[in-house]
């Protein structure tokens, strides 16, 4: 309960040690926090003190004291009601709720830990005025493209701004695309289909299909046969390989190795102007992109790492970037040693 069941009874801050609503406050699910008319904390339920790492023998003792929380004092300095407080200690972002005890001058300081749930709130509105500011720029291109068309230009011109509304309309059908994928992965809905294949054959493949316009260092590692979903492997390879592509200066080479150790790991380097480590961990967020002010056209919509983040995710690895030796960028697939058949 409530109430600190190693101390006696009788410096106990209640008329029963044994009270049902004690009782039923020391489970509460939310802290709990028992306060006297000078605001210093009586007593905390098994959340409080787990949350707060309380130590009961020094009860009691100032909010502030116990808490470590100024912000927790203005609040109930304050007497409001309901509030929200961001903990600077605790890192943690709360719902305050202050209520009377059932004796005069207490009150009870119930907290609920909203962290996460602003959290997701924030990126729900970041994934918003995201995808409306990458959905903007085609659309208004369509808009005026058609418009053009309604002015019934030149013949020569038509076919121009015909060939403008279909690369719209498909940048615009590529998003889509991308945002149904990611769903379908982050809801696992979708399904691994695994079988065995050479890595080797799988990334020549992979720059063939992609006609990257520069040369591609593979490593001399012998054969590899793996176990896995080869075509979200392919995809997650592809996707790191367009990249590296599309952010180097032209006619830079890219390099692939692969190295068997506790986990099969595939990096893949460009020699582009590289990434500054703030950035290293964001970039696998949608629509996050390092350059916004890069055109569309040549650096994506920011959904590319996001999307090969969760493939590979869903082959039960893990990815991740850094800066290169010897300049560039490089990033890294590592799956578990277990997909390996052969090494």
């Amino acid at each position: 309960m409530i109430w600190d069941r190693r101390r006696p009874l009788e410096q106990q801050p209640s008329e029963s040690a044994h009270d049902l609503f004690a009782d039923l406050l020391e489970q509460a699910p939310q802290a709990a926090l028992l306060l006297d008319s000078d605001n210093r904390v009586i007593a905390a339920n098994e959340v409080a003190r787990a949350f707060f790492e309380i130590d009961t023998s020094r009860l009691p003792a100032s909010l502030v004291e116990v808490t470590l929380e100024s912000r927790l004092l203005e609040v109930v300095s304050s007497r409001e009601p309901e509030s929200e407080a961001n903990l600077v200690h605790h890192r943690r972002t709360v719902l305050t709720k202050l209520v009377p005890s059932r004796r005069v001058g207490e009150s009870i300081l119930f907290l609920t830990d909203i962290t996460e749930l602003r959290h997701l709130a924030r990126v729900r509105k970041e994934f918003v005025a995201n995808l409306v500011h990458e959905l903007k720029t085609p659309i208004t291109s369509l808009r005026l493209t058609a418009e053009s068309l309604l002015g019934d230009p030149m013949p020569k011109d038509r076919r121009r701004f015909a060939e403008r509304l279909v690369k719209e309309a498909d940048l615009m059908s590529k998003i889509i695309d991308n945002l149904r994928q990611l769903g379908d992965i982050e809801t696992g809905a979708m399904a691994l289909e695994i079988t065995t294949f050479d890595l080797r054959e799988l990334i020549d493949d992979s720059v063939a299909r992609l006609g990257i316009d520069r040369p591609v260092n593979v490593d001399g590692q012998p054969p590899l046969q793996v176990s896995t979903d080869r075509a979200k492997l392919a995809q997650a390879v592809g996707n790191l390989l367009d990249n590296a592509a599309k952010f180097s200066p032209p006619g830079t080479a890219i390099d692939v190795q692969t190295e068997v150790g506790d986990e099969l790991v595939i990096s893949i380097r460009d020699r582009g102007p590289g990434i500054s480590p703030e950035h290293w961990s964001r970039v696998f967020e949608r629509f996050y992109k390092v350059d916004r002010a890069r055109p569309r056209e040549s650096g994506g919509f920011g959904l590319g790492l996001a999307i090969t983040k969760h493939l590979v995710q869903v082959l039960g690895g893990r990815i991740w970037t850094e800066a290169a030796r010897e300049g560039g960028q490089v990033f890294f697939i590592a799956l578990p040693r277990q997909v390996l058949i052969s090494a």
